[in-house]
């Protein structure tokens, strides 16, 4: 079955255009609500999103598709998306739900779903919500009587916040640490800064002012330069930035410079290693994370998994498999043993437990390798995917072939947005550029 509205994180696209129109997300309600209803119980799902102005429009459609099927409806209001899956089963609901385009713009969003164990749902139960949000689901309604209710709760926001706390040892405290956290006008605009704080820290908070329009717009893990600037201006110690649903994390040292998933994935592997607490001799990591964390975990004696792109492959691998670290290179880290999704804030915790742990300025902590060259091209596209293109194709074999053993290229099209990637790595950077450029151009013809 073609996937009509899912992509690889939930579904997503242009606030009130097809896929995200009220109409659709009133289906969508009613055919997830129909899809965990199980037994005589009352059910119950949970809501919660990010600061989009489509965000009330898109709630209030799904709150009318659940309801209508006999759902009851736990409003969270802003959530980090990682905090949502928590909280699903941490009130036995049995769907989680998230609205949210993570780290798009405000003219996007998307719809994420949980099941009762807290983890992304698997592609069979998304095929299954397709299959009924194009079907008449009149004679399913529940009866008059039968209706779901639906309301806001308090009080969500601190369980998060000390769930977050209690992944460190009780014992940690971050004061004297100076940390700006950039929190992209999102989900953590509150959440994090006060955890942050609660454990000892003197904290500079910047994109913390959602205004419906703003979230992710030069702020947040996408564009670090407003997170640079305040580190250096303020000369704190880390910056941490996350996107607009926090379940990603990229960090800036006392330098300025960015730190990506890779190296931040390398720092807990190692730190866990030596602890004891890392699972499965590895960790888990999608095709485009840097070839340097390969070969630098190779030198620990550790291997590192591949997965294709988008962190519920990479949960479920290490679901699978028995791992507990895991993520992606844009900085979704994945910590099983505290959260069933990438969780941005969790993360950037663990990183500060090993700048305390060792003493060393986080730019010693945080570059555990050097980066193989890495060049990626995004190029959009409307209609049918230029990758079927034989001009497309032609390049592509001949990019393989002039980079032979001593790097690799990756080429797709991304699930979340109408681009495609065009990714490569190769110890020899000049002759990496012309291949990336020759098919990003090729790429770029043909879906003129």
């Amino acid at each position: 079955m073609t996937r009509k509205y899912f992509g690889t994180d939930g579904i997503r696209g242009t606030a009130n255009r097809a896929p995200m129109t009220p109409d659709i997300a009133l289906k969508v309600g009613m055919a997830a609500g129909l899809s965990f209803r199980n037994g005589v119980h009352r059910h119950r799902v949970v809501i919660g999103k990010d600061t989009r102005l489509s965000g009330y429009m898109i709630e209030n459609a799904l709150v009318a598709g659940f309801t209508a099927v006999g759902l009851d409806v736990l409003l969270l209001g802003p959530m980090p998306t990682p905090a949502v899956a928590m909280l699903t089963r941490s009130v036995r609901a049995d769907l989680g739900v998230m609205i949210s385009a993570s780290h798009n713009p405000y003219q996007d969003n998307g719809i994420k779903f949980f099941g009762p164990d807290g983890y992304k749902l698997s592609d069979d139960a998304e095929k299954e919500i397709e299959r009924l949000i194009d079907q008449d689901l009149s004679r399913q309604l529940a009866s008059p009587s039968e209706l779901g209710r639906a309301k806001r709760i308090d009080g969500m926001r601190d369980r998060y916040v000390e769930f977050a706390k209690r992944t460190l040892p009780r014992e940690m405290s971050l004061a004297g640490l100076r940390i700006v956290v950039d929190c992209a006008n999102g989900a953590a605009y509150k959440v994090a800064p006060e955890v942050l704080w609660e454990l000892g820290a003197e904290v500079i908070a910047i994109g913390v002012d959602p205004d419906g329009y703003n979230i992710n717009l030069k702020c947040g893990s996408t564009d670090t330069d407003a997170l640079c600037r305040k580190v250096h201006e303020v000369r704190a110690d880390i910056g941490i930035a996350l996107d607009g649903d926090a379940d990603r994390v990229i960090i800036v040292d006392e330098n300025g410079k960015v730190v990506d998933g890779d190296q931040l994935m390398a720092v807990v592997a190692q730190s866990w290693l030596e602890d004891g607490r890392l699972a499965a001799s590895g960790i888990v990591a999608t095709v485009m994370s840097n070839l340097g964390l390969e070969r630098y975990l190779g030198g620990l004696g550790l291997t590192l998994a591949r997965t294709k792109v988008g962190d519920r492959y990479v949960v479920e691998h290490m679901r699978q498999h028995g791992y507990n670290v895991g993520g992606e290179q844009s900085g979704h880290i994945v910590l099983s043993d505290f959260a069933t999704t990438g969780d941005g804030l969790v993360a950037a915790l663990q990183v500060l437990a090993c700048v305390s742990k060792l003493g060393r300025p986080v730019s010693e902590v945080c570059r555990r390798f050097d980066p193989v060259p890495q060049i990626l091209r995004n190029v959009r596209y409307s209609g049918a995917t230029p990758l079927d293109d034989p001009s497309v194709q032609a390049a592509i074999e001949d990019g393989r072939k002039t980079l032979g053993n001593s790097g690799r290229l990756l080429i797709r099209a991304s699930g979340t947005e109408p681009l495609i990637r065009v990714m490569g790595e190769a110890d020899n950077e000049d002759v990496l550029t012309g291949v990336v450029d020759r098919i990003a151009e090729a790429v770029a013809r043909a879906a003129a």
